[in-house]
């Protein structure tokens, strides 16, 4: 997708310097007669005048440790895209059946609604993304705007998306669509977009669902490139419902880690690396597994898997 423009820096004038220093001595002079004003009230009391500034905007501290070694890789420009899409929120067409207690830990993506949206699609490649659970043969992959995308608690979701004309696709989401994917817009690969209508359409209008579907692979814990006991990053790969936490056992308990937005859960301190490790998806239920040695870049069977919703 194209990135959005960087703003230009502000530069002054050099032929306003001098305009601006008369100014600021006009300025010092008024301050100067204000405060002799102030000083020589009969109260002999002064008033703060409160001072309201935009709060500066969030930085992220970029560490050796913490920056991901492979680059997330969000969508390309979707392919054939006649007209970028509306904006439009992602809004439920159906009320969600007892999310809040089928499904406790889900954030955007709740199971039972229908969301609406627009469908484009992008050369999926080898079928990595900004999830990095790595290549793959599966094509039927998508990538979520990057609202519901939602600091990657999307990745591993699987949808079944709906055209118009009642075709449907399952796919698994392990990509980021950055703007201009509106919320509630899945960017297909192109395998799946044919699935539910002709490349040459481009876009066109869906509703999507959360799935729980029936899968026959267990789920598998990889720590990323440069993992140790001073400093880890946690992945799982293979859930079948989206997955909501990743904790590490300590001598203190169970301590839950921090998500990135490239999908692993970071232990910069190096806390709970190696020891075992509790998964937890949106409907709560808990997977606990012992003895993984941190073994980078090695994607390690746990032969457990989250139950069918």
């Amino acid at each position: 997708m194209a990135s959005s423009p960087r703003s230009r820096p502000h530069r002054r004038s050099p032929g306003k310097r001098r305009t601006a220093l008369i100014s600021a001595a006009v300025v010092a002079a008024v301050a100067v007669a204000v405060s002799l004003v102030v000083a020589l009230r009969p109260d002999g009391e002064t008033k703060a005048v409160a001072s309201t500034a935009a709060p500066a905007a969030a930085t992220r501290s970029a560490t050796p440790h913490s920056t991901p070694t492979q680059k997330p890789k969000p969508s390309p420009e979707p392919t054939s895209t006649p007209k970028k899409p509306k904006p439009t929120k992602a809004s439920p067409t159906a009320t969600p059946r007892t999310a809040s207690a089928s499904a406790p830990l889900a954030g955007r993506i709740r199971p039972g609604v229908d969301y609406k949206g627009t469908a484009t699609f992008y050369d999926a490649g080898d079928g990595d993304g900004a999830c990095l659970f790595g290549p793959t043969d599966d094509v039927m992959t998508a990538a979520m705007n990057t609202t519901d995308y939602e600091t990657s608690k999307a990745c591993g979701a699987y949808v079944q998306v709906r055209a118009a004309s009642g075709a449907t696709v399952t796919v698994r989401i392990t990509n980021e669509c950055p703007l201009p994917c509106a919320p509630g817009q899945l960017d297909l690969s192109a395998q799946a977009f044919a699935r539910l209508a002709a490349p040459v359409t481009g876009q066109i209008p869906i509703t999507w669902r959360l799935l729980s579907p029936a899968v026959s692979e267990k789920i598998s814990v990889r720590y990323k490139t440069g993992s140790s006991r001073y400093w880890c990053e946690i992945q799982a790969v293979g859930h079948r419902n989206p997955l909501a936490r990743l904790e590490v056992r300590t001598a203190g308990g169970w301590q839950r880690l921090t998500r990135t937005e490239y999908n692993y859960f970071l232990s910069e301190q190096g806390t709970g690396c190696g020891a075992a490790i509790r998964l937890t998806d949106i409907y709560g239920e808990t997977l606990t597994v012992d003895g993984l040695a941190i073994r980078p870049d090695v994607a390690q069977p746990t032969g457990v898997q989250f139950a069918a919703h």
